[in-house]
């Protein structure tokens, strides 16, 4: 039992970071940069007296900047996201006047929204949230919150970001085009190791996965291929 609970318990430590030091200095340069342009743009066009910022823009710009190649950091996952959740928020905190039941509500209908519309993105919860719970400023805005600043945030951040990493050497939107060329199957006559894939995901962008996660996926590939030509 009391292995057990080492075991259970070093899970709680994470693993390091496989990233290098180079991805770490243009995220955080990135989304820096991105903030304050945003900011200040929003900023000049919606003036003094109207809300001009959301503070879950912030956490949009961690996915922008630190892992572009995430599905959930994607320019349609930002801006469709963040807008969603904001509708969402808003429709529900003028239907439901309790606020803890119209937080839960709120989310979990801005969850079904970004599935069903493939913008995934989690500062969009966050974004719900606010539009329960933002105060007098964001309860007067109504819909208009949804446009702006949410909308106008989001949209801007988004293009900040695909300059800002295409500029720094990122591959961003991520996807390929249907046009682009895929990279052709590979055959790996030896095998792959932790420490391989951890070396290998410090040399490039910021992947969300662990090397143990990874390694897993690739071995059941392995057996799924393994398959399909004892089957061919």
């Amino acid at each position: 039992m009391a292995t057990q609970n080492a075991y259970f318990l070093s899970r709680l430590w994470p693993h390091p970071l496989a990233v290098g030091k180079k991805q770490i200095f243009l995220a955080s340069l990135g989304a820096g940069i991105g903030l304050v342009l945003t900011s200040l743009l929003s900023h000049w066009m919606l003036g003094e007296l109207n809300l001009w910022f959301v503070a879950p823009v912030g956490a949009s710009a961690v996915l922008l900047f630190g892992v572009p190649a995430s599905p959930l950091a994607q320019p349609w996952s930002v801006v469709g996201g963040n807008a969603l959740s904001a509708f969402a928020g808003v429709t529900v905190s003028s239907l439901i006047p309790n606020p803890a039941l119209a937080c839960g509500v709120a989310a979990c209908l801005a969850i079904v929204l970004m599935f069903q519309l493939r913008c995934l993105h989690p500062p969009g919860g966050a974004v719900a949230l606010t539009a329960v719970i933002g105060g007098p400023a964001v309860q007067h805005l109504g819909y208009q919150f949804v446009l702006t600043p949410v909308l106008l945030n989001s949209a801007t951040l988004a293009l900040l970001a695909i300059i800002f990493n295409n500029l720094s050497g990122r591959r961003y939107p991520h996807p390929l085009a249907p046009e682009e060329v895929k990279p052709q199957p590979l055959s790996l006559p030896i095998p792959l190791t932790r420490t391989d894939l951890h070396e290998a995901l410090q040399s490039g962008e910021l992947l969300d996965i662990d090397e143990d996660d990874l390694q897993a996926l690739l071995q059941r590939a392995e057996q799924i291929a393994e398959r399909r030509l004892l089957n061919s």
